[in-house]
């Protein structure tokens, strides 16, 4: 019933302006949080099964499926979003400073493609507020992570400072911490990918006692640079690497008109390209990697699992499939296991590595 109630509100949705109509989505997950609403979508959306939990850089996950970064920029719906069915919930980007982001129009559907583009630019409410927010307010009954970024006024001389002043006014209500390096959308933040600038920021979040702490990659990335961040991960014991962020390239085939947009490009478009990176990282290292990009059903999240993910990670498939969209991607997976004859989830991570 509610797959075909979002099926009918779709095109109401879509003949919004994208940001307009995901304001209208978070408004209506506020409104329900905290209420007997939110019970009644746990109890419909929630797929208990002991074969999708899954243990990852200390944490335990009752489903191997989670919100990405830039879903709920401000930790203002973490529990509601738990209802849907997510195992976790990461929060963000947040930075130190408060941060309007880039002027709008700033983010593009592109249906056709089942993609989007977005040039956001860290938009936020600033480490303080998030972090108040997030310490002072019920916690969801799933782990919480918090997606840390650059302040876009911050040289990048000083971005190990500045990553630290936003780790340590979240760091009482997150259960892990994803340090971004790699958003294509804010202009600071485009050197701090290179080794130098990775030890720094990582080395300082470390010696603060971020724990755990992972490292989200862009797909853009060279071989040469992502084996470079694998180093700097083994070298500083990190506990886990995010892949992947959008990406600035614009595959061949896309069809509509907004492929032109600047920004990263999220969705379908890349889930290949975020699969095979996610078996490349998995090869190269024994840290746990969340997979992220293009997961729109349960083959896409099967594929990272297969392919060496613990954990994957979804935003813009939530935005073409609707709210049954965890729900209908655990039973899938569940259906999988089952086909292929393992027990949990656990044993299908990695199975074609």
């Amino acid at each position: 019933m509610i797959r075909g109630a979002y099926a009918a509100l779709k095109p109401v949705l879509f003949s919004l302006p994208p940001e307009t109509a995901h304001g209208a989505v978070h408004g209506a997950l506020r409104t329900v949080q905290h209420t007997p609403v939110e019970d009644a979508l746990r109890r419909r959306f929630r797929v208990e099964d002991e074969r999708l939990a899954t243990d990852a850089f200390g944490l335990s996950f009752d489903s191997p499926v989670g919100v990405a970064a830039g879903f709920d920029k401000n930790a203002e719906v973490p529990s509601a979003l738990s209802a849907l069915g997510f195992g976790h919930v990461e929060v963000g980007g947040v930075t130190a400073e408060r941060q309007p982001g880039n002027p709008r129009p700033r983010m593009f559907r592109l249906p056709e493609d089942g993609a989007i583009i977005n040039r956001m630019g860290l938009n936020n409410e600033g480490a303080d507020r998030v972090g108040e927010r997030l310490s002072s307010g019920p916690t969801p009954d799933v782990p919480v992570g918090v997606n840390i970024a650059l302040s876009e006024s911050t040289p990048a001389e000083e971005a190990p400072e500045d990553y630290r002043y936003t780790y340590e006014r979240v760091a009482d209500g997150a259960d892990y911490f994803a340090v971004n390096v790699s958003c294509p959308n804010s202009e600071g933040m485009r050197t701090l990918q290179n080794r130098d600038s990775m030890e720094a920021i990582l080395g300082a979040l470390v010696d603060a006692g971020a724990s755990p702490l992972l490292v989200k990659l862009s797909p853009d990335l060279p071989a040469p640079a992502v084996e470079d961040a694998l180093e700097v991960v083994d070298e500083l014991d990190l506990d886990g690497v995010i892949a992947t962020n959008t990406t600035t390239d614009r595959p061949e085939g896309l069809r509509n008109p907004n492929r032109a947009e600047r920004g990263g490009l999220s969705g379908e478009p890349i889930e290949s390209r975020a699969t095979e990176l996610v078996r490349f990282i998995a090869e190269r290292t024994d840290v746990p990697v969340v997979g992220v990009g293009g997961v729109s059903d349960a083959e896409g999240a099967y594929a990272k699992i297969r392919s060496g993910a613990s954990l994957v990670q979804l935003y813009t498939g939530l935005v073409f499939e609707g709210p049954t969209l965890a729900r209908d991607i655990n039973e899938g997976l569940l259906e999988r296991l089952e086909r292929d004859g393992f027990d949990s989830i656990d044993e299908a991570v990695g199975a074609d590595l």
